[in-house]
């Protein structure tokens, strides 16, 4: 019923969104998603078969290297469901209190290359990367050394995507996109992915010109544009 509901509430307003289909089954969202590969989907974390069964979902289908980004569906706003939605390959999560036109802006903001989330809920997982991957002391400025290219493959990497997807994006080759990472990695005293997204992160919230908007905090959810 619900999701016949959210279904429902996106094709009749104003959102111009279009929905190729909805299911209840993970097995068959997995066939609908193949077969259509829309721009987004939404994937509830809770499926029939268990509370948080939906995770499981969102890294299958992060597995099959689609275009389509993902917004995940929570039942609450327990910290460790909202790291989890991102951990497991998600791009913005929406709460099941929140109204449908929420979902629809969630889902035309992450459609455009962005990640939704609060900015409690991005300050868990933020806490959550420096827990399991503590860095060194590092200067953000670091960063001014980045030439242009750098810093635009630094950005999209940052937000998640694999060399191909940044590839696809940035109408580079993979080698071409392997190669600056690793000068990205060597200027700013990194060595994986996870540091640089955290690093960027960090940098951003740290700058006034960063490269993240934080909305008002009387906003259930904001916009954070890579």
């Amino acid at each position: 019923m619900n999701c016949q509901l959210i279904q429902d509430s996106l094709r009749r307003g104003r959102s111009r969104i279009s929905v190729v289909g909805a299911t209840i089954d993970a097995a068959q969202a997995l066939s609908l998603l193949k077969e259509h590969e829309p721009d987004a989907t939404v994937i509830s974390a809770r499926l029939g078969t268990g509370p948080v069964d939906g995770f499981g979902l969102v890294r299958n289908v992060r597995s099959l290297r689609l275009r389509t980004r993902i917004v995940v569906l929570l039942d609450s706003r327990d910290r460790e469901l909202v790291v989890d939605a991102f951990r497991f390959g998600a791009h913005g999560v929406v709460f099941r209190d929140e109204s449908v036109k929420v979902l629809a802006k969630c889902l035309r903001a992450v459609h455009g290359g962005q990640i939704w989330a609060g900015s409690l809920y991005l300050g868990y997982v933020i806490e959550a990367l420096a827990k399991a991957m503590p860095l060194p002391a590092q200067n953000f400025r670091g960063a001014d050394r980045l030439t242009k290219r750098e810093r635009e493959i630094a950005s999209v990497i940052a937000e998640g995507l694999t060399n191909r997807e940044a590839s696809a994006r940035l109408h580079l080759s993979e080698g071409t996109v392997r190669n600056h990472l690793q000068h990205v990695f060597d200027k700013l005293g990194i060595s994986s992915r996870s540091e640089l997204m955290l690093f960027w992160i960090n940098r951003s919230l740290l700058t006034p010109q960063g490269l993240y908007e934080t909305a008002n905090p009387r906003d259930e959810a904001t916009l954070v544009e890579s």
